[in-house]
Order: structure tokens, then C-alpha cells, then sequence
């Protein structure tokens, strides 16, 4: 028995000249599962709520609450909550997923090579670098709306002194360095429980991989808490920022 355990995604066909890999197709076919099912609740929406409707509704009140409490304004929560809700939901999904039974027997056969068709969507860099970016820019569009774009800039490029000056690159490095460590948190966790899994696959299947299956299901919920968590903390501090310039001035 081969195990094979690569760090890039397998291209499974082309459309033209876009390569589609296995955790790109994966990515979608959990997008698609995730809107029927919201769409399909939303339209059996009931007055008294029961069985997936009403763990929506929990989740949904429960996301609420904890972001107002950390933004400290129910108006400016409700406009963020869409966008960290959707980060909480998408990759405890793709986690969740990674646990589907026939994950690791599908395969596409190539020549005398066996690419499987299914790959954790967590566990592709370039997938979570661009979900990282988009929350990346949505920080900085926030923090702009919220002091306006000479204000935010200036936390960064300070000309009155040396010393601010000094700080103000600092604190654009740590202002960039979020992509990196945002990113490869949520990555090196995900690939590495992968790995793990596969391995102790191999060396011992069937009873063997159980307790390290429910490690990673607990690594499931809290890689996507902490994520949603870590960019609603970094919004909030960008708005908190606002406010101090807003004081000072």
C-alpha cells in the first residue's frame, strides 16, 4: 500500500487553461451544499423554529451576542456579522467535511497514478491565503470607513518625528504580517492533522485513527472559532483606533 502525502493540491482536469485541483473541487461542492441548505431553511422559515432551523437560529443569536461584546456596539456588530459568520461557518464546514467516509477512496486514475478527488479545502495554502486576503482588506476598509483614509494612513506614515515615524513602519510590518500568521495558523493546523490522520492511517488501520478522529473533529470547531475570532479582534482594534484618533483629536 502507497501513502502519498503532498503538499500542493492534485490538478484534476482543466476548463480551458484553469487548472480545477481536488481541494478547489472540494471547496465548491461544500459551497454549493452549504447555500442549498441555507437557502431551503430560509424558505421553510417557521414562527416556532425546530430541527435545522433552530440551530441556525442559535448559532446566529449566539454569533451575534459575542461580537457585539467584543465590538461593544450592537449597529456596527450587525454590519460585521455577516462577514465573520461566513468565515466561522465556511471552515468549520470544510473541516467538517474532511471526515465524509469516502474522502480517501475516490480517486481519479492517471496512467499508473491515483489522485484522489477529494482533498481538505484547510489544507491548501493558496485557498486559505485568498479567504486570509479577503479579511485581510476588509480590516483596512473598515478602519478606513471608520477614520477616513488620511487618518488611517497616518497611523502608519507619521512625518512629524523620527520616532513616529519609526513606530509608524513597525506598525504597517505587524499590519502585514496578519496575512502571514493568520494564513499559516489556520493552514499548518488543518494540513497537519492530515498528515497525522494518514499516517497512523497506514501504520494502523481502522481502530487506530478514532482517537486521533476525534482530536481533529475538535480541531474542526476551534481552528474556524479562532480564525473568525483573531479577524474580529483585528477589526475591532482598527475601530477602537478610529475612536482614539477621534478623541485626540
Amino acid at each position: 500500500m502507497e501513502t502519498k502525502i503532498s503538499l500542493a493540491p492534485e490538478i484534476l482536469f482543466h476548463i480551458g487553461s484553469f487548472p480545477v485541483s481536488n481541494s478547489f473541487f472540494w471547496m465548491l461542492f461544500i459551497t454549493l451544499v452549504l447555500i442549498v441548505s441555507f437557502v431551503l431553511t430560509a424558505k421553510k422559515m417557521k414562527v416556532i423554529p425546530s430541527g435545522w432551523q433552530n440551530i441556525l437560529e442559535i448559532l446566529l443569536d449566539g454569533g451575534l451576542k459575542f461580537i457585539t461584546g467584543i465590538i461593544g456596539d450592537e449597529k456596527k456588530a450587525k454590519k460585521i456579522f455577516p462577514l465573520i459568520f461566513t468565515f466561522f461557518i465556511f471552515i468549520l464546514f470544510s473541516n467538517l467535511f474532511n471526515f465524509f467516509p469516502l474522502q480517501f477512496s475516490v480517486f481519479l486514475l492517471e496512467g499508473h497514478e491515483k489522485i484522489p478527488v477529494f482533498r481538505a479545502v484547510m489544507a491548501d495554502y493558496g485557498l486559505v491565503l485568498v479567504m486570509t486576503l479577503i479579511a485581510f482588506f476588509a480590516i483596512q476598509i473598515i478602519g478606513i470607513k471608520e477614520s477616513g483614509i488620511v487618518s488611517y494612513l497616518g497611523k502608519f506614515f507619521n512625518f512629524k518625528s523620527p520616532i513616529k515615524f519609526f513606530l509608524g513602519i513597525i506598525e504597517l510590518v505587524s499590519e502585514l504580517s496578519k496575512v502571514i500568521s493568520l494564513s499559516f495558523r489556520l493552514f499548518g493546523n488543518i494540513f497537519a492533522g492530515e498528515v497525522l490522520l494518514t499516517i497512523i492511517l497506514f501504520l494502523l488501520p481502522f481502530v487506530g485513527p478514532l482517537p486521533f478522529m476525534l482530536l481533529e473533529l475538535m480541531a474542526a470547531l476551534i481552528q474556524a472559532f479562532i480564525f473568525s475570532a483573531l479577524v474580529l479582534i483585528f477589526i475591532s482594534l482598527s475601530s477602537h483606533h478610529s475612536e482614539a484618533e477621534e478623541e485626540h483629536a
